[in-house]
């Protein structure tokens, strides 16, 4: 033991954390796996299989259960250092894998929507226990490969589950996907029950009062305020890959020139491969690109100033949002998807980065629990104006280009709303 401690950078990591990089690994996965194809599943129509709803109404579900799960955590965080960890999770779990079970039954717009929302309070309140358990079950000698391990589990499980699952599933019925997450989730009770153990409890727990005060006082911050809304102008750009570009490659694109060159390279090892790219691999080439580049882009980045790094990196997303616009190449469609991926790497750590470095130095770690709320008000907005948006210019009006430049023309506001805010406001506060 003597020499353990004398050595604390071979320190490995406990039961609990590799416990629950697994729970990370499959809720992920099932969330993922469903969303990569839940927008479209609620539009197809009955005959096809799916719920036939309209994309308005679509929009409206996901611009209510999206920003849920971002705004959530807030509470969430202090009521697992009040009641425990353990609660939590049995909470969540039971709630999430519930919501997907209903799902899978539910057919009316109502019944859908309430499960949905069942769902998204699970997720929600999931979201920030795993991290929080992390960091309690690391110390400095093995937090920074903890976390990475923890972003790769996420990864993975949305890399593989849209892969493997979501295709076999979909083949035998749309019901079983969502079947697919409510078991993903739900077996992570027994995982709870018998294997997690509660981590070591924070030395200052906060009560809800407490929580509600900070809240006020965050949002009280004007310079944060501005930053996370210009910011969240992004994830309207972002929050399109779950929704309109599904709509887009299923309704507009003919992907036979992909699917060629990939069944050719299958059938070196098959006979007579028939894989065809489909809404789910949306998700995939997102999750990929993150697997393979990320290292590789936050070594490139990784002494290179925060806001003009942010700037660069959704101007490269903007970019990938822009050859939808000019082109319905089947090729040009997975570029655009591959460089959004790598403008949405370069961009999103850096910003965790800047409310990392700008936040009060007593305050730094509050400052990063709120600066979440991007997902809220981008997945908000975001939802409801891409669908109401398709409907009209690309389904009644036949004008797919206008409608991708509208986005790009987002995507441009927010990088000139950040030139403004780093010439005006950032620098003077870091005078």
């Amino acid at each position: 033991m003597s020499q353990h401690l004398s050595n604390p950078t071979k320190k490995k990591f406990s039961r609990n954390f590799w416990t629950v990089i697994w729970m990370e690994f499959f809720e992920r996965g099932s969330y993922y796996g469903v969303m990569s194809v839940l927008s479209v599943y609620l539009v197809l129509s009955v005959t096809e299989g799916g719920l036939g709803f309209s994309k308005e109404s679509v929009g409206v579900i996901k611009s209510t259960i999206t920003p849920l799960i971002y705004l959530l955590p807030i509470l969430s965080g202090a009521l697992a250092d009040r009641f425990g960890y353990r609660k939590m999770l049995f909470f969540s779990f039971v709630v999430m894998s519930t919501g997907y079970a209903l799902t899978s039954i539910s057919t009316s717009y109502e019944l859908v929507f309430l499960s949905l929302l069942l769902m998204a309070v699970g997720a929600g309140f999931f979201k920030p226990l795993i991290s929080g358990t992390i960091a309690r079950e690391t110390d400095e000698s093995n937090s920074s490969l903890g976390f990475g391990i923890f972003y790769w589990s996420i990864n993975m499980g949305a890399f593989l589950f849209p892969l493997i699952l979501v295709p076999y599933l979909k083949a035998l019925s749309w019901n079983y996907i969502f079947i697919m997450a409510a078991v993903g989730t739900g077996w992570l009770v027994i995982l709870n029950f018998f294997v997690y153990r509660e981590p070591p409890k924070p030395k200052n727990s906060k009560t809800l009062p407490q929580v509600f005060k900070e809240i006020i006082m965050v949002l009280g911050d004007y310079r944060f305020v501005l930053m996370l809304v210009i910011y969240s102008c992004f994830w309207i750009l972002y929050f399109q890959m779950f929704d309109s570009v599904l709509w887009y490659l299923k309704e507009k694109m003919d992907m036979t020139p992909v699917n060629s060159v990939v069944n050719h390279f299958l059938g070196w090892f098959v006979s007579n491969p028939s894989w065809k790219f489909d809404a789910e691999h949306v998700t995939v080439i997102n999750a990929l690109t993150i697997i393979i580049l990320q290292l590789f882009i936050s070594a490139l980045v990784k002494k290179k100033p925060a806001l003009p790094t942010m700037i660069f990196g959704i101007s490269i997303a903007t970019l990938g949002m822009a050859l939808l616009a000019v082109s319905m190449n089947a090729w040009v469609f997975v570029a655009g998807l591959f460089i959004f991926s790598i403008g949405e790497m370069v961009a999103h750590p850096k910003f965790l980065s800047y409310i990392g470095l700008t936040a009060p130095p007593d305050k730094k770690a509050l400052y990063l629990g709120y600066s979440f709320l991007y997902g809220v008000i981008g997945s908000g907005v975001g939802g409801i104006l891409g669908a109401t948006l398709y409907v009209s210019l690309v389904e009644k009006n036949d004008k797919p280009a206008l409608f991708w430049l509208i986005f790009v023309a987002i995507g441009i506001m927010t990088i000139i709303g950040l030139l403004i805010y780093d010439r005006f406001i950032a620098r003077r506060t870091n005078t």
